[in-house]
């Protein structure tokens, strides 16, 4: 969208827009941007909720007022990353084996390959470049990281820093669970896919433990990385 604003405007459009990764509104510099932290697939923010909505389109809007670009805003609102969903969040059980992200991927395995074998090999895994049979480990290792623990892991390359490995592997565990649910439910639809992960499982819980803690060191960075990971 970034890109398609500064076309639109080289052509005479008036343009503002919502950007869900302010990393790449700060590289693209499109002429105005409102900068949301919800997550992936909720521009507007809190589903059937239209009054927030009106407030999210009210703030994007309210950028063509100034006088010249580029402009980037943070949504003015209370809400920290992924608030939406992750507000949900609450224990489902006391099962240990359902308690602990680790568990939970080996439980989901059996699925997640089936959706390989049915998709001919096509998978969203890989970011990260540990192999899923070897994600009890890197589960450890996220554990780790969100107690505050120094931490890392043989497969992180040196020149890339830990917390966009630790990034990578984020979105590579949220890809395995996705894809596995998909095998379990057919017919989810994404809203109920994004409940389910960040609502009803402990691996969802560990994202966001990880995004805490990303926060709470309060280094600008860090917590860039934290609005990515946590949606």
């Amino acid at each position: 969208m970034s890109v398609i604003a500064r076309v639109f405007e080289e052509a005479g459009l008036t343009t503002t827009s919502i950007a869900l990764i302010r990393e790449h509104a700060e590289k693209v510099k499109p002429p105005r941007a409102l900068f949301v932290p919800f997550p992936y697939g909720y521009p507007l923010g809190k589903p059937n909720d239209p009054e927030f909505q009106h407030r999210v389109i009210g703030a994007a809007l309210d950028l063509l007022r100034a006088p010249e670009g580029p402009v980037l805003e943070d949504f003015p609102d209370e809400a920290g990353p992924s608030a939406i969903l992750q507000a949900s969040m609450v224990k489902t059980s006391q099962d240990p084996i359902k308690e602990d992200a680790a568990n939970e991927v080996t439980a989901l395995r059996p699925f997640y390959e089936r959706w390989i074998e049915d998709g001919n090999g096509r998978t969203s895994v890989g970011r990260s470049g540990i192999p899923q049979r070897r994600f009890r480990g890197m589960v450890r290792f996220m554990q780790s990281y969100a107690s505050g623990q120094e931490t890392d892991m043989k497969e992180r390359p040196e020149d890339l820093p830990l917390p966009q490995f630790m990034r990578h592997c984020v979105d590579d565990l949220k890809a395995f669970c996705y894809e596995a649910r998909m095998v379990q439910r057919p017919d989810i639809s994404e809203p109920e896919l994004q409940t389910w992960f960040w609502g009803e499982t402990a691996t969802g819980r560990l994202v966001a433990d990880i995004a805490q803690h990303m926060n709470d060191t309060g280094d600008e960075r860090l917590q860039n990385v934290a609005r990515g990971i946590a949606r």
